[in-house]
């Protein structure tokens, strides 16, 4: 006998079970409450995506000026400081330190009127990842939509809906409810993932339930076991399949590993294997963008690994026939001051921000919007936290202006002021 369980596993208010993660007890024995807990399921319709967001965040708010708008037309003291490294794209260039990125620009969209206006990392940070200027926390991020929109796995797999590879400030269920909030591979549910039961008595147990369910199929006589074995399979599956593996690099390709590299690499890695599995929503969390001082030797110590890791994510995606339906996303709460500081560093800067997409099935390979001259606002209509969440739902097939009743029990819309990018659409 033995237990796949979460610390925090428990029921929500409306039956569903919570992400961390699957509960399987007594397989030797007359209860199996993973089957049960699947027919539970079963019995209740839910919606199945196939679409996916892996949703890069970089934390400490990344300049937006040597990320994706160098902008060398500018006066020196506002235009990129690492230069910059041309894209396919006629005219297209971004930052120098990203080379390998920019090669993928004919598969990107560069944001550069993505604008909110607040400069403290905790509330920006907020706003980006709920759409509102939510300084309560109340409001659900968008992973949790995700979770609350298609339940909290995926029916086919098992993997989580909402998987977080590091917290960030914001990226909660708010009062859509705890049993809504990311899935943490780090924490103690994947621990419980790892059986200590040899193979050979694993697969006498299956051997013993399969026996058993034969024999009480013939005695019946009446076919209302017909559905057990599938829900059995998929229990099994849970368990030693590709629901664990996913999280596991360690099962990818070598080559796929040296590719992706070290460090962001491997996270992103983990984050095509679980979309690839079933998973709808996975944030990765790299930081060390708050670069008050000494930008360029930041850079060195921080691009090398996100152009290695990203634009490894985005040709693997592509060969993998996965554009179509992965969304990435690469932002952070915040763009920087656009003129250098005494200290060869730029400072907090809400009122132009750092945004660019690849996937999704939305049309790709074009800048949209356009900064002012000194890279300070948007020169063209600001793209707003709300628009992106508008664009994300409807990658999903979602109508935006979709509500859900709120822990007050009014109807509330998920985007009340926003819209999708038209140009993605």
């Amino acid at each position: 006998m033995f237990t796949i369980y979460s610390k925090n596993a428990r029921q929500d208010c409306e039956g569903n079970t919570r992400r961390d993660f699957l509960k399987v007890g007594a397989i030797g024995g007359s209860l199996f409450t993973l089957p049960n807990l699947l027919r539970a399921k079963a019995a209740t319709p839910s919606t199945v995506t196939n679409k996916s967001v892996i949703w890069i965040w970089l934390a400490g708010g990344p300049t937006h000026v040597e990320t994706f708008d160098p902008k060398m037309t500018a006066p020196s003291e506002y235009r990129s400081i690492t230069g910059e490294a041309k894209t396919p794209l006629p005219g297209v260039t971004m930052g120098g330190t990203f080379p390998q990125i920019a090669a993928c620009g004919d598969k990107m969209a560069l944001v550069r009127s993505f604008a909110h206006g607040n400069s403290s990392h905790g509330n920006a940070t907020k706003w980006v990842m709920t759409g509102y200027d939510d300084r309560q926390g109340t409001r659900p991020s968008i992973g949790s939509i995700a979770a609350r929109q298609y339940g909290t796995t995926n029916p086919t797999t098992g993997i989580p809906t909402y998987v977080r590879m590091s917290r960030i400030n914001g990226d909660g269920p708010g009062w859509l409810g705890t049993g809504y909030s990311p899935f943490d591979p780090n924490g103690q549910a994947v621990k419980s993932m790892k059986i200590s039961v040899t193979d050979d008595r694993f697969t006498d147990r299956r051997s013993l339930l399969n026996s058993l369910d034969q024999i009480n199929r013939a005695a019946d006589g009446s076919g209302k076991m017909q559905g057990l074995d599938a829900f059995e399979q998929q229990a099994f599956e849970l368990i030693t399949g590709t629901s664990r593996d996913a999280f596991d690099i360690n099962k990818a390709d070598p080559g796929a590993r040296k590719r992706y590299g070290k460090g962001l690499g491997e996270s992103l890695l983990r984050a095509r294997r679980l979309c690839e599995s079933g998973c709808a929503f996975v944030t990765v969390s790299y930081g060390g963008w708050d670069m008050h001082g000494g930008i360029v030797k930041g850079l060195k110590g921080r691009a090398q690994q996100m152009d290695q890791a990203i634009s490894a994510l985005i040709e693997d995606l592509d060969q993998r026939g996965m554009m179509d339906d992965t969304l990435v996303v690469v932002t952070g709460e915040f763009g920087r001051t656009p003129k250098i500081n005494s200290k060869g560093g730029r400072d907090h800067w809400g009122r132009l921000c750092t945004l660019a997409l690849a996937g999704g099935g939305l049309k790709m390979g074009q800048v949209i919007g356009e900064s002012s001259r000194k890279l300070e606002v948007p020169a063209t209509t600001p793209i707003t936290p709300q628009d992106l969440m508008a664009t994300i739902l409807q990658m999903y097939g979602l109508d935006h202006r979709m509500q859900f009743v709120n822990n007050q029990g009014r109807p509330v819309y998920l985007v009340e002021n926003g819209s999708p990018i038209t140009e993605l659409v």
